[in-house]
């Protein structure tokens, strides 16, 4: 696979043996980026787990304290006093059967969806388009509740969502190129420690194998997990 000249520049600078602290990481990012837009900031974690196992499933939601610099499109599932609410928590589509009607014929242009536990029984059905898309709501992530007021809120202001793949991988993004080197590592720290959170108890051995991080158009340096987690407990 052929590279730019800039990516095969930036790629010589980077020791591939070596596990980087996340300052040492991210002063890399920052002196080599070249792109000529606001590149975003993914962290990738490689875990102990069996994802094919379901108690070793790893799954949950995090507020990013500084969020992702993306703008995220809210639909919320609610009616009466609770689609009110949603309306005045900044939510860009609400709406109940009209809404869940649209989706039927195709539209999907929202990031994320949000749903009063009494939606479920129109949103069900709809499974088969939300699903595969990931945009299925979830009491799980918080996506069905009742405080949809909240959860809009949380979301717009940079909650994300984390599960982990097939390979036992968990990737997210955790800021933009353009945030300050403390904005990004404070955001990297918030999740990795969520990631710790979500530990199955039926995990054996190392929970952590590996970490690495990257920005949209740079190679992926790794990451000294052992210090991260070591930055946590302190």
């Amino acid at each position: 696979m052929k590279h730019s000249k800039n990516y095969n520049n930036y790629r010589e600078k980077i020791d591939r043996t070596t596990r980087y602290s996340i300052d040492d990481a991210l002063a890399v990012l920052k002196e080599s980026h070249y792109a000529k837009f606001d590149e975003s900031v993914e962290v990738a974690v490689r875990l102990g787990v069996n994802p094919k196992h379901a108690d070793q499933m790893v799954r949950g939601t995090v507020a990013l304290p500084h969020g992702t610099g993306k703008s995220v499109r809210v639909a919320v599932f609610a009616q009466g006093d609770k689609a009110t609410e949603a309306q005045e928590a900044g939510a860009d589509f609400v709406g109940a059967e009209e809404l869940a009607g649209k989706v039927k014929e195709g539209w999907t242009d929202f990031d994320v969806a949000v749903a009063t536990p009494d939606m479920m029984r129109i949103l069900g059905p709809l499974g088969k388009i939300l699903g595969p898309r990931g945009l299925m709501p979830n009491p799980k992530t918080g996506t069905v509740t009742m405080d949809v007021a909240r959860a809009v809120k949380e979301l717009k202001g940079g909650r994300i969502e984390f599960r982990v793949d097939k390979q036992a991988n968990v990737a997210a993004a955790v800021g933009k190129m353009s945030f300050d080197q403390d904005k990004i590592r404070e955001n990297v720290l918030t999740f990795i420690d969520a990631l710790l959170k979500a530990k199955p108890s039926s995990t054996k051995g190392a929970y952590f194998l590996g970490a690495s991080i990257c920005s949209t158009m740079s190679p992926g340096l790794k990451l000294d997990h052992a210090e991260l987690i070591a930055t946590l407990k302190k």
